[in-house]
């Protein structure tokens, strides 16, 4: 059964850093494209990163270019999201995704499975 668990959201004054993390199982890691995404309330689930299998190569939603970076450590079947300069508009659910294969997509749809999500709240 793949699981795909997120940890490290919460609250932190604008200009802040959080790191959040994506810990998998149940699938060989190092054969996805992991995803990232958010939802603010009332509005639609949006792409905000990816890293492909084993982190060879990232991708990142404009708004979050410069402040975000996805990183992954194999061994422990992890994947990173490191959040700097975060602005009361990146106030969400983020959820972590996963995609078989190589994709460059953000779409929702090209990923098979999601996390729960946690909460990240940045106020001004």
């Amino acid at each position: 059964q793949v699981q795909l668990v997120e940890s490290g959201g919460g609250l932190v004054q604008a200009g802040g850093s959080l790191r959040l993390s994506c810990a998998a199982s149940g699938l060989t890691f190092s054969m996805y494209t992991m995803g990232w995404f958010r939802q603010a309330p009332g509005k639609e689930r949006e792409f905000v990163a990816l890293i492909t299998r084993s982190g060879g190569s990232t991708a990142y939603a404009d708004f979050v270019k410069g402040r975000f970076a996805s990183s992954v450590d194999n061994a422990k079947n992890t994947v990173y999201l490191q959040m700097n300069s975060l602005k009361p508009e990146d106030t969400a659910v983020y959820y972590c995704a996963a995609a078989r294969g190589t994709i460059y997509s953000g779409s929702l749809r090209s990923y098979d499975y999601w996390g729960q999500g946690t909460q990240v709240t940045v106020s001004s």
